[in-house]
Parts: structure tokens; C-alpha cells; sequence
């Protein structure tokens, strides 16, 4: 079982993160859509509109009676009616003839263009003046201009929108099949963790990370499981391992990964037939002893025991190998959305590792100033205020004061 503890670079690690696949599908009515991903395109049965709209409330007509025309040249045309809204009209607008529509409404045969009702004026209840040019086409969506039946709206591996929700429930499509939200079972570690609702005894800490992994699986899509403590013992480490594997897709360990550990995390992974290690080790800083394995086709990923250093490597692993699992693909399961930032002071760090400094940002004459927020891997505070993460290169010394680097938002 090779693998331990030999640092690999994160863009090492992700390149591996392909073997695994995503999950299997199902229904769902598009109410229950946002942020599911696409199973399959989806097609659409109609055009869109399926008949031809005002953009605007005005009066139908047709384009060619208003050229020439102004505020002191009105067109001169005649009011033969009007469309209420939701309604089909057998109305045909002749030569020097206007209907009233609305907003949305149908545009009648005949009719080409539609005036603005504020560029219009009824004289009488037959007699309109209008006193605007207007072009061919000009206010009137036609048929299928949004939408064209049989057309590809929406692809397989789009994570779903509430514009994209919106675009479905217009073209009438009332249920799709999406990817199945991926299960991940969480299980804390340490004879020195103990439930938050308990006061920690001296070398005592409350279990920190059991509801920051949860709320991170949540955030990514997926269902957390919490599996409980588990003691620093073989069997109760193997227990509740091998429960995640029966009950998830994805099993996450938090204080598992430290060098004080490996050995019995090690031990317990060996004991799982079809186990192989992805890598144990990545060069960055927080979260240096990070375990990613490969339990018969399901991911494993021991985290670092430390909030901080958590947190941050469940943001560049866990979250990809969940997004993966959800049926996206690994270009968008490990894309993090960046801005660019100057630092607002010098920022050391060592080379050999990619370093993520927490900071806070702060816009100040059009550029974006990060404050870094020094602490060790175990102060959640600075991490509650941090804006992001950033990033120091794997063969930089640091960031000079007003120096430009990315930073990852969280």
C-alpha cells in the first residue's frame, strides 16, 4: 500500500481525482432543481414564445405607416380594437390601422411593429396619432426568436440556475433528471474531542470541525452524515469507517491525517480490501498532512485535526471530489472563483509549498487591498473573518507590500 506520506502538489493530487465518477440519477420536479446538475440536455418541445409578443404596451401596427412621422407630423391611424391579455384574436391590421396590446401580449396578423404607448395619442376612440418612426420587427418578439423547438437548451453537467428553472417552466417542462446529491459520511477523531454541548475538560477541544465539514457538504451540494467521535482505537476507527462506506459515497475523516496518526489510519485503510492511496502529503500550507484515498471506486479523504487547515483543504479537495461525484466535470469541480488583490503589507512564506494566507479585503481606489490575518492553523476566529485565501506561489519567498496575487474567495 504505497502512497504515505510522499507531498505530492495539489494539481499532482487533482489530476488523480478523475477516477472517480459520478452518481446515478433521478426525477425531480423543477422545483426541487436549484443547484442539481443535469443528467442528460435538455431539449425543448416547443418554440418559445409560440406566438409572436409585444416587448412592450402600445398599439400593433404595421411599420411602414409610421415612416416620415413626428411630434409635429403625426401618423393619422385608425383604433379597430383591442387584445386583453391571455386572449387569441382573429384581428388582421390593414393599411393605416392599430389594435392596443400589452406587455406580452399577442401581436395580431397583419401587424409588424408595435408603438410605445407613450410615443402614441387617442384622439377619439377611433383616431390614434402616433409620433414615432418605427423599423420592421421593431417591439415584437417572434416566433421561436427565443426559444426553437428541438433546440438544446440547457447540457448535460449544468448545475442548475434559477434562470435556468425559469427558462424550463417557460418551454413547459415540469420534471428532469439530475445527478443524485452525493452522501458523505464525517466522522470526527481524538480521544480530546468532545460535543460542543459538553465543557471541555484541560487538553479537552470541542468538535469544531464536525460543523464546519458539514455545513462546507451542504454548501457543495451533497447530504452530510455525521458518524460521531471516533476514539484514537483500531476497531472503533474501523467501525465507523466501514459504516460511511455502506451508508455513502464519500467518507471524511477530520484529525485522522497528522504524522501522529498515519500509523493507525494507515493500519485501518489496510484492512479495507481494494484500498489504494491516492496521496498522503500535499505541498500546502495549511493542511501539509492531507489523506486522499480510493476505497473500492468510493473517496476517502482524511483532513487535517487543526479547524483552519480543514476547513481549507476540505475547500480544494473535498469540495472537487463532491462536485465530481455530483456530475460535474473536473475542469468546474475544481475551479475556484479569484479576484485579483494587492497586499496590503509584506506576506513571508517559505518556498516548496503553495501557501494560502488568510485575508481580509478591503476596495479602496478601485483596487482590491488584501490585510492578511496571521495565526496558527488552529484559530478558527481568523478564519471566520477572513474575505479569502491568498495565494503564494510553490517557489515564492512572499508578497511584498502592494504586490498583485490571486485570492480565492471563500
Amino acid at each position: 500500500m504505497k502512497g504515505f506520506f510522499k507531498v505530492q502538489t495539489p494539481e499532482e493530487l487533482y489530476r488523480k481525482l478523475d477516477r472517480f465518477k459520478p452518481l446515478a440519477f433521478e426525477k425531480v420536479r423543477i422545483d426541487d432543481s436549484l443547484h442539481r446538475v443535469l443528467y442528460e440536455d435538455v431539449i425543448s418541445p416547443v418554440n418559445l414564445p409560440e406566438f409572436r409578443r409585444s416587448t412592450v404596451d402600445g398599439f400593433a401596427l404595421k411599420a411602414k405607416d409610421t415612416y416620415g412621422t413626428s411630434e409635429k407630423n403625426p401618423a393619422i391611424l385608425r383604433l379597430i380594437g383591442e387584445i386583453p391579455m391571455g386572449q387569441i384574436s382573429e384581428i388582421e391590421v390593414k393599411d393605416g390601422e392599430a389594435v392596443k396590446v400589452a406587455t406580452g401580449g399577442m401581436v395580431p396578423e397583419g401587424a409588424d411593429a408595435v408603438e410605445m404607448i407613450e410615443f402614441a395619442e387617442s384622439i377619439d376612440h377611433h383616431t390614434l396619432h402616433v409620433f414615432k418612426t418605427l423599423s420592421p420587427l421593431e417591439n415584437v418578439i417572434q416566433i421561436g426568436e427565443d426559444v426553437r423547438a428541438g433546440e438544446v437548451v440547457l447540457r448535460k453537467g449544468d448545475r442548475i440556475r434559477p434562470q435556468d428553472i425559469g427558462l424550463m417552466a417557460g418551454i413547459g417542462i415540469t420534471s428532469i433528471d439530475v445527478f443524485l446529491q452525493p452522501r458523505v459520511a464525517i466522522i470526527s477523531s481524538g480521544d480530546e474531542i468532545v460535543p460542543i454541548e459538553t465543557v471541555p475538560k484541560p487538553g479537552q477541544i470541542r468538535d469544531i470541525n464536525r460543523y464546519t465539514i458539514v455545513s462546507m457538504v451542504k454548501e457543495a451540494g451533497g447530504i452530510p452524515i455525521f458518524l460521531g467521535i471516533a476514539r484514537d482505537r483500531f476497531d472503533d476507527l474501523k467501525e465507523k469507517i466501514e459504516l460511511g462506506l455502506k451508508e455513502s459515497d464519500m467518507v471524511v475523516i477530520t484529525g485522522g491525517s497528522s504524522v501522529g496518526t498515519l500509523d493507525l489510519t494507515g493500519e485501518v485503510l489496510r484492512s479495507f480490501p481494494g484500498t489504494e492511496i491516492l496521496g498522503h502529503g500535499v505541498s500546502i500550507r495549511p493542511g501539509k498532512p492531507t489523506l486522499v484515498a480510493d476505497i473500492n471506486g468510493k473517496p476517502f479523504l482524511g483532513l487535517p485535526g487543526h479547524p483552519v487547515s480543514a476547513v481549507v483543504i476540505f475547500h480544494f479537495f473535498g469540495k472537487p471530489i463532491l462536485k465530481i461525484l455530483s456530475g460535474l466535470s473536473r475542469e468546474w469541480a475544481t475551479h475556484q472563483v479569484k479576484i485579483k488583490a494587492k497586499a496590503a503589507r509584506n506576506i513571508p512564506s517559505v518556498p516548496g509549498r503553495e501557501d494560502y494566507v488568510r485575508v481580509r479585503l478591503e476596495e479602496k481606489d478601485g483596487s482590491f487591498w488584501a490585510h492578511p490575518l496571521f495565526g496558527k492553523s488552529g484559530a478558527i476566529s481568523h478564519l471566520a473573518r477572513a474575505s479569502g485565501l491568498i495565494k503564494i506561489g510553490i517557489d515564492e519567498e512572499g508578497l511584498e507590500q502592494g504586490e498583485e496575487a490571486e485570492v480565492i474567495l471563500l
